[in-house]
């Protein structure tokens, strides 16, 4: 007999797999109609931001954005010495999360690394291919949702990266994982701490990719939305009962500046997303919670650019990575 949330997680599936709910309604259906919307996005100062989803989020959905998530996939990938991952998980998991899976590269990668796992990317927008491999969907739905139609106790890893302007509400967020991942599974999340750092005098204090960085720490702030949301991690993973928390950090350069070639080569591609990155994130949060108009904003970035190209100045952030097993007895 199927238990009541896996029917729950079924039906999801499959609302959003077909129009049988709504079969025979005139003039097309309902989920046609919705799919449709959701695809087109809302366009705003140029850009294609997402139609669907209880509150709005802060990066677009348009092609120069889906491009610039999968080039950052490719860095995130070199950073972590060609693992997708860190959590020492089971060698055959049976049903792994991705949480804001965005184009989908990760959940696509996790799939045919591991073929005995059900692997299921859960998004605001239906950005993913349509060829992926047969352990792997994709759902159109919001994680900042109180209650998920998916089935508690049966995850044994869930993922999250770089969930930037996407999540209000952290604490439940990670309770909801917490719940939904099997005893004994992992939850691991990763995000870049877009806060720069410098372990040398080459840093010019009028850099303007350093005020970028602060505008854009306390614009997100006003917005419930932090981007430093990162350094909580730890405290949110412990709040709700995950035990033996690891936190990893790597330095993640801004530019080609390190002289090793791998972390050399990782600043160019870091370079490439600042430079694509940076007008998606600040038209939409400047605007909002600065006032600026998009002029102010576009003018502002011929600086910031500059600055990020400066090869001289050995600018880095860094990219957290924290996860955890659960304990038999959490129940």
């Amino acid at each position: 007999m199927m238990h009541e949330e896996e029917a729950i997680e079924a039906e999801s599936a499959d609302s959003f797999d077909g129009d049988s709910a709504y079969a025979g309604s005139s003039g097309g259906s309902l989920t046609e109609t919705l799919a449709s919307e959701i695809a087109r996005g809302v366009e705003e100062n140029g850009r294609t931001y997402a139609a669907y989803g209880k509150e709005e989020y802060g990066l677009p959905i348009d092609e120069e954005e889906l491009d610039r998530i999968d080039m950052s996939h490719a860095k995130y990938v070199m950073l972590m010495e060609k693992k997708l991952f860190l959590a020492p998980i089971t060698e055959q998991p049976q049903k792994i999360l991705d949480l804001g899976t965005g184009t989908g590269i990760w959940a696509i990668d996790i799939a045919n690394l591991y073929p005995s796992a059900d692997v299921l990317g859960l998004d605001i927008a239906g950005t993913q291919p349509e060829w992926v491999p047969p352990n792997c969907r994709f759902q159109v739905i919001d994680i900042e949702d109180p209650v998920w139609t998916l089935q508690k106790d049966s995850y044994d890893f869930i993922h999250a990266r770089d969930l930037l302007l996407a999540i209000r509400d952290w604490p439940r967020l990670v309770k909801q994982s917490f719940d939904h991942i099997k005893p004994g599974g992992y939850f691991e999340l990763q995000c870049i701490f877009p806060r720069l750092c410098c372990d040398d005098e080459t840093l010019d204090l009028k850099n303007q990719l350093l005020e970028f960085t602060k505008k854009a720490l306390n614009a997100s702030a006003k917005m419930g939305i932090s981007l430093d949301a990162c350094t909580q991690y730890a405290k949110y993973m412990r709040d709700v009962g995950f035990e033996d928390i690891v936190e990893r950090r790597y330095k993640m350069p801004s530019s080609p500046w390190p002289k090793d070639k791998r972390m050399k080569l990782i600043g160019a591609f870091e370079m490439h997303n600042l430079l694509g990155g940076l007008s998606a994130m600040s038209l939409w949060m400047f605007s909002r919670a600065l006032g600026m108009t998009q002029i102010d904003i576009e003018n502002f970035l011929v600086d910031v650019k500059r600055d990020t190209k400066n090869l001289k100045c050995g600018l880095y952030s860094l990219f957290p990575t924290l996860y955890r097993g659960k304990t038999t007895d959490r129940h």
